[in-house]
């Protein structure tokens, strides 16, 4: 495979940089440009030494750094691999760079990297798409999981589904070449609680994905309500900053406005939604409509109501809203502004019970945090490795649990060889998830979001 490099250091002045260079003829490429002292070969260096080194393009130095050898397979691509440490200024990296690729090396792909790691046994795909959970994660928890499943925790628990699944297989096979001489180590009923019990453990990883999403990509929120409710007030109680502008005239936000902010171990992509009332004004009834498609692909619904005012047509307008657009379960409704003297009429009017904050005050706050986890934060699992994030991973996970399902049914009324077929099946899919029967289209999408470098 041939010798690929890139920058793998942010772009921009810092102190260091580190360019690394991976493939066959790494460690020539690196000799060209990064010469030791007192003469001796960079390929003498022993494998995980950083060594000093003057580094040249041709004859020409021009900076002083650290290099550090890894010979195949001890490496993390399974590779031969160089890493080149130079001081962080913006020319000096590229020069370095430049010198590489004149001494023999190809620019490297987006994630080329992680998935030579992945194509040489290194990491399982689980564990290379952690690899983009460790550099991207924007919340503790988020780090914790893709810590543990670059550390094979996803991957250890497939590896076990799918043993047990070859195992019944492999029962399936024996009944199937010898029908008449009880050749299954199996019998029907064994294989039914057996295929149950696997068949819980994956709902058990797919029902963990809500959760994963939360904490990784963030939950699709949106802050309706009518006009003057304290939606804005809200909005920048929970970022921690004025974000949107906050005024006693109603229908001030006109349009969407959208952040992310951090609730506890969750991350929200909130949307504040202009008021939603009758309106004459073209601007404000385009805001309008902008609202309402909020809400139609939202994931997480925060009505806002004015608790210290009689509930009224615009309030009942916003309820009728929230159930034409099947969003009843995914909604938290919050009586806002508890700083004032309440008008029970809005209380009583609610479908659930709501969060009782007041936005200006900040008070509150807490109590919505737990109502938000409650719906997306609270799961049980034997390990915080075994949290299902990418939709990938879900998807494949979903179709290995139909397939078991399938064969369960089957039975029910027929033989052990009429539900092999879908025990195959549901193989394959939990091996898709890590990879073992990904297609290249699959493997290509998942490297394609990767940056240069990764």
């Amino acid at each position: 495979m041939r010798t690929v490099a890139a920058i793998s250091t942010p772009y921009g002045k810092g102190g260091v940089a580190l360019i690394r260079i991976t493939g066959d003829d790494a460690i020539a490429v690196a000799q060209k440009v990064a010469l030791r002292t007192k003469g001796i070969p960079l390929s003498q260096t022993p494998s995980g030494q950083a060594v000093r080194a003057t580094f040249v393009d041709g004859d020409n130095p021009f900076d002083d750094g650290l290099v550090t050898l890894f010979r195949a397979p001890h490496s993390f691509t399974g590779e031969d691999t160089a890493e080149l440490c130079c001081h962080g200024g913006i020319l000096l990296t590229q020069k370095l760079l430049s010198a590489v690729f004149a001494a023999g090396a190809f620019p490297a792909g987006a994630g080329e990297f992680t998935r030579r790691a992945f194509q040489n046994g290194k990491l399982s795909l689980s564990q290379a798409e952690a690899v983009g959970g460790l550099i991207d994660a924007k919340s503790d928890r988020y780090l914790t999981v893709s810590l543990l499943q670059c550390r094979g925790a996803l991957s250890e628990k497939l590896q076990s589904l799918c043993d047990r699944m070859r195992f019944l297989i492999a029962s399936v096979y024996a009944y199937i070449d010898y029908p008449d001489e009880d050749m299954t180590d199996v019998p029907v009923d064994e294989m039914r609680t057996r295929l149950q019990a696997i068949c819980a453990e994956i709902q058990k990883l797919c029902d963990s994905h809500s959760y994963g999403k939360a904490i990784s990509e963030g939950i699709k929120a949106a802050i309706v309500g009518k006009p003057n409710t304290g939606k804005s007030a809200l909005l920048n109680a929970l970022a921690g900053e004025e974000r949107a502008i906050v005024t006693d005239i109603a229908g001030t936000t006109r349009d969407v406005v959208k952040e992310q902010i951090r609730l506890g171990d969750l991350l929200l992509n909130l949307s504040d939604t202009a008021g939603i009332r009758e309106s004459d004004d073209r601007v404000e009834q385009i805001g309008i409509e902008r609202s309402l498609s909020a809400l139609k692909d939202a994931e997480l619904v925060l009505a806002v109501f004015d608790g210290s005012r009689p509930f009224e047509e615009q309030d009942a307008d916003v309820l009728r809203y929230i159930r034409e657009s099947g969003k009843e379960a995914q909604t938290v409704y919050i009586l806002n502004k508890t700083d004032l003297p309440e008008d029970v009429s809005v209380r009583n009017a609610l479908p659930a019970e709501p969060v009782c904050i007041s936005a200006k005050g900040t008070s509150g706050l807490d109590v919505l945090e737990q109502a938000v986890r409650t719906r997306f934060g609270e799961i049980e699992t034997d390990s915080l490795g075994e949290i299902v994030v990418g939709a990938r991973q879900f998807a494949a996970l979903t179709k290995a649990k139909t397939h078991i399902e399938n064969a369960l049914r089957t039975l029910d009324g027929f033989s052990q060889d009429m539900a092999g077929l879908d025990m195959e099946h549901a193989l394959q899919a939990l091996e898709e998830v890590d990879g073992k029967t990904a297609s290249d289209e699959i493997v290509d999408e998942i490297f394609s979001h990767f940056c240069v470098g990764k």
